[in-house]
């Protein structure tokens, strides 16, 4: 099949037009943060905390309407940088026109924050139509009127036919080295993975100790660990792309590396030189695994209220408490525990983080240590590494294991971890969504109805075509803060807002495919069930999609 081309515009063109349509989409996120700003700020010129709460539709609707300003604006240096390099085909033109214009249009008349919640400039945020129509420019109207036409989404789908379907739609923007990165991650995925993942989820059965082992042998655990300290040094595109290809082979194999990710971020930043050398060269190998244990059954995603306790008692710290929500303790090795050791402090300023180490267990005796048990929590997705309610008593961790030696700090240590982790977590949302729309193209060219494949009918093909452009957007705003990350920036704002639209991506793709594969795709036997029910998880850890606005909104209004 030949596509025939749906847009006729030069290149430059297309960079442009979408760089103007950018700046004018950030300027009305810029009014709107005033007027957002205007709502919450108390007597003192700062922002009250419980006006923030009472207007928490208006400021999460800003956190979305900026989200999708910097994601439109991404789009446009993503547009720039392969026009520079001579890689902006028409393939890639279209990711852009049609992405842009529909989050465009979304961003002047309604963002969905969820599936019953519509975030809009005038109810919600309280500009007028006239005062919104300012924004509304020339560019913001070519780009809009050309964009997500049926005549383009037809188009792409073409195009992704002729290109030998999902694996191919449009080049990521990232250099050779770390394309050659993404192919060896494939072929990993495809090899070890991919036919077997399914299995792993229905029984809910560990991934196999040999599938660890192998990805320790290609450095996935050690990929952004300095080089003196035993890892490969590479960036944070580097963990995105490795995140990205795994979790499409398999979200549970996607983030075994994550979760060496958060502790390798924790002793780095926070660690002592003797704790660095101890541990990290360790984790880089893959010789010792680590599991992160925060949260606790009635705090969540408010740590402030943590309960656990440490107390120290000669050269050992004794931890007395619950916690819950914890991936893969039994087979951690060691586990990164935020406690409160400073009960006479209140709030963040009590805890700190202990490094404790354990014996791995597994299903017939999961936690073979004094002072430590636990049950499983069975879930819907995201299996593979078990969920588990973890009690501590008296369990014992050296005292030269509180990180960095120093009370208090715990929250502080933990916080400068947060941009990596939810980088990350978008890369996984990416590896989700695109293997969403693998299963649902090849569905769709399979399944014949009414004398015709799936794929021919433009509902079916329409949801590809959008599957195919939030991936993409969803992954450029992800590299943009990756990007931030590894150029030593503050980067919360950006991470966040990667983590926020990645997730939703994910869910719309899983959720898309799952529709594409009709009465099909409600059978377990089929990998679109699977995908539904991890794509689910995906905006409430690490911060869910409600307290992700709220770290958004609260950025931007403070600094406006």
């Amino acid at each position: 099949m030949s596509a025939s081309p749906a847009v006729q515009s030069e290149p430059q063109d297309v960079v442009a037009l979408v760089r103007d349509a950018g700046q004018s989409a950030k300027k009305l996120v810029a009014e709107a943060t005033r007027r957002v700003r205007a709502r919450v700020l108390g007597t003192d010129g700062r922002i009250d905390a419980a006006k923030l709460e009472a207007q928490q539709h208006a400021a999460h609707g800003l956190a979305w309407l900026a989200t999708y300003a910097e994601a439109v604006a991404e789009l446009g240096g993503y547009a720039e940088r392969l026009t520079a390099e001579g890689r902006f085909g028409e393939t890639e033109a279209l990711l852009v026109r049609i992405g842009a214009g529909e989050y465009l249009e979304q961003l002047f008349s309604g963002i969905p924050m969820s599936q019953g919640e519509m975030v809009r400039p005038t109810g919600s945020i309280g500009l007028s139509a006239k005062e919104v129509a300012q924004f509304r420019t020339d560019a913001v109207e070519a780009v809009i009127a050309e964009g997500n036409t049926p005549e383009n989404r037809a188009a792409l789908v073409a195009l992704m036919r002729d290109g030998g379907g999902a694996a191919t739609v449009g080049a990521s923007g990232l250099d050779e080295d770390m394309e050659a990165i993404r192919s060896e991650m494939r072929r990993f995925g495809k090899a070890e993975v991919v036919d077997q993942a399914h299995e792993w989820h229905l029984k809910n059965a560990y991934i196999p100790m040999s599938v660890v082992e192998k990805m320790a042998e290609l450095g996935v655990f050690g990929l952004t660990i300095p080089e003196e300290y035993g890892g490969m040094g590479m960036p944070k595109a580097a963990m995105c792309v490795v995140s990205e290809e795994l979790s499409r082979a398999y979200i549970g194999v996607g983030s075994l590396g994550t979760r060496s990710e958060i502790a390798a971020e924790l002793i780095l930043c926070g660690g002592t030189e003797e704790q660095k050398s101890r541990f990290l060269p360790r984790i880089a190998s893959g010789e010792i695994l680590p599991t992160a244990v925060f949260t606790e059954p009635n705090t969540g995603s408010d740590l402030a209220s943590l309960r656990t306790r440490a107390v120290k008692e000669g050269d050992a710290w004794k931890i007395t408490g619950n916690k819950t929500w914890i991936t893969h303790p039994v087979r951690a090795d060691i586990m990164t525990v935020l406690v409160r050791t400073k009960p006479e402090e209140k709030g963040h300023k009590g805890l700190s983080m202990l490094i404790a180490e354990k014996p791995r267990g597994d299903d017939a005796n999961p936690f073979p240590v004094d002072g430590l048990s636990g049950g499983e929590i069975e879930v819907l997705g995201y299996r593979g590494m078990k969920e588990y309610e973890l009690a501590f008593e008296g369990f014992e961790v050296p005292a030269a294991n509180l990180l960095g030696e120093v009370e208090g700090k715990g929250f502080a240590q933990l916080m400068q971890t947060f941009e990596s982790a939810r980088i990350q977590t978008a890369a996984r949302a990416i590896g989700v969504a695109q293997a969403a729309l693998d299963v649902a193209s090849r569905y769709a060219e399979e399944r014949v109805q009414f004398g015709k494949a799936l794929v021919n009918f433009p509902r079916v093909s329409d949801k590809l075509a959008m599957m195919a452009v939030e991936i993409n957007i969803a992954r450029q705003l992800t590299y943009f803060s990756a990007r931030e990350k590894d150029a030593g920036k503050r980067c919360d704002l950006e991470a966040g807002m990667a983590k926020l639209l990645g997730a939703r991506v994910a869910w719309a793709a899983a959720d898309n495919a799952l529709q594409i594969h009709g009465g099909n795709g409600f059978a377990l036997e089929y990998q679109v069930s699977r995908l539904l029910c991890d794509a689910r998880i995906l905006s409430i850890f690490e911060g869910a999609a409600e307290i992700q606005a709220q770290v958004i909104a609260r950025r931007l209004l403070e600094t406006a």
